[in-house]
């Protein structure tokens, strides 16, 4: 691993406090061929609940962890870490995450932008265009043209104070799967633009948009 890529993937975990337990292996992970460590010891695979950083990390001797659980993992507030002891600063991508861990990747991402409904829901409120043929709702898996111009018609009206009013004003099922799914391509790699998440390092012929930030930044989210 290159020093770049090192302090990048340091700086993305700097943003994180607390993480979603994705799988929790006691006895190590035996098939991490990069790290020999993670085969012999207890390790965890978990996801940011602000930035959607996927992570590894020991947990504390002694400590047994449940898939779903949410723990503190702040570099910032080490002393205050009652059950993660170190956490990895290497790259950690969608293709490392054990068959458990994608397996429950959505539902901790539908827990993350459910916790922050109203930062998410305001997504629907503030999304412009990227190009003049393309704009960024249209990004949301489902999204065409004509549910795109029913959304940016109704919040012309008033702005989408939660889903269940995107839904019911724009008949469109689930709102929150839209940005469950779209976070889910992104850490994927399965597009060139980016519209929540950090492309990943040296990433080339991409195109980042970062409405987490302006999001937070509405919230006052730090």
């Amino acid at each position: 691993m290159s020093s770049h890529k090192l302090r990048d993937s340091e700086r993305r975990l700097f943003k994180e406090d607390y993480a979603i337990v994705l799988d929790f292996l006691p006895r190590g992970n035996p098939v991490d061929t990069h790290h020999p460590t993670h085969r012999v010891k207890p390790i965890a695979q978990a996801i940011g609940d602000k930035y959607f950083t996927l992570m590894e990390f020991h947990p504390k001797p002694g400590v047994y962890l449940q898939q779903g659980e949410r723990v503190l993992v702040s570099f910032s507030l080490r002393e205050l870490r009652d059950k993660v002891d170190y956490v990895w600063g290497g790259i950690v991508t969608y293709d490392d995450l054990t068959s458990v861990a994608k397996s429950y990747l959505p539902e901790a991402i539908r827990k993350i932008v459910m916790d922050k409904e109203k930062v998410f829901v305001e997504f629907f409120n503030i999304a412009e265009p990227i190009t003049l043929k393309l704009h960024s709702l249209e990004l949301l898996p489902g999204i065409g043209k004509k549910s795109m111009w029913l959304i940016l018609e109704e919040r012309k009206k008033r702005p989408f104070n939660s889903f269940d009013d995107i839904q019911q004003r724009t008949k469109i099922i689930d709102p929150a799967k839209l940005i469950i799914d779209r976070i889910l391509t992104e850490l994927q790699n399965r597009d060139r633009y980016y519209i929540f998440l950090e492309p990943p390092p040296h990433a080339t012929n991409v195109v980042f948009i970062n409405y987490l930030k302006k999001l937070y930044e509405r919230f006052n989210i730090t």
